[in-house]
């Protein structure tokens, strides 16, 4: 095995071992025993991510980009604005009864409170939801909306609303609190959203 295959090898153990670890403690969790857990030594995540909010950072993004990079092949090129967040509702909504969803979602819930915990780590979380929702904001700009096209600055307003919106939609699914949000109704819900674009300039 080459000197990049190992460490991609480690990167991947450590990842998989921080899920299991931090999404049962928290800020609780104890580098020594991610690193024994994945087969390796703390001195191996400090090589590989810097320190343990270096890991916990990579592990929001490791979780975070397979389900954008779904949205964007969900939402095809071609739909104009309201299809386009049509598309992306119906497709997050299908992500709640995924059978990873609930763990999913214990992880998001201990990730906030290691953020309250933990400013610098709350700092590198954002930016990195930053960037992904970034990627989101890019899906939306340019589509044709009424009379024109979507700017990147109304994309940017759009995906932070969304965000936010599905966030609490899925976690009141998940728990069991929104019985009646099916696909439709999370498509109704993004299609209100963004049909007050023009007032978002």
């Amino acid at each position: 095995m080459t000197r990049a295959e190992t460490k991609k090898r480690n990167r991947r153990a450590l990842l998989e071992a921080a899920f299991e670890v931090v999404s049962r403690d928290g800020h609780r969790a104890r580098l020594d025993e991610i690193a024994e857990l994945a087969g390796l030594t703390t001195g191996a995540v400090y090589s590989l991510f810097g320190s343990k909010n270096g890991l916990v950072v990579a592990l929001v993004t490791d979780h975070l980009r397979p389900h954008y990079e779904e949205i964007e092949q969900a939402v095809p090129a071609g739909l104009d604005l309201l299809e386009a967040v049509d598309a992306f509702a119906r497709h997050y909504r299908r992500s709640c009864d995924a059978s990873g969803a609930l763990s999913g979602l214990s992880l998001q819930i201990t990730l906030l409170d290691m953020a309250l915990h933990d400013p610098e780590l709350a700092t590198r979380l954002a930016e990195s939801v930053r960037t992904q929702e970034s990627h989101l904001a890019e899906l939306f700009a340019g589509r044709r909306h009424g009379d024109g096209v979507v700017t990147p600055h109304q994309a940017r307003r759009l995906a932070l609303g969304l965000r936010a919106l599905f966030v609490g939609l899925t976690q009141g699914v998940t728990l069991g609190l929104a019985p009646g949000a099916d696909e439709q109704y999370f498509a109704d819900a993004a299609r209100a959203l963004a049909s007050g674009m023009a007032g978002m300039a």
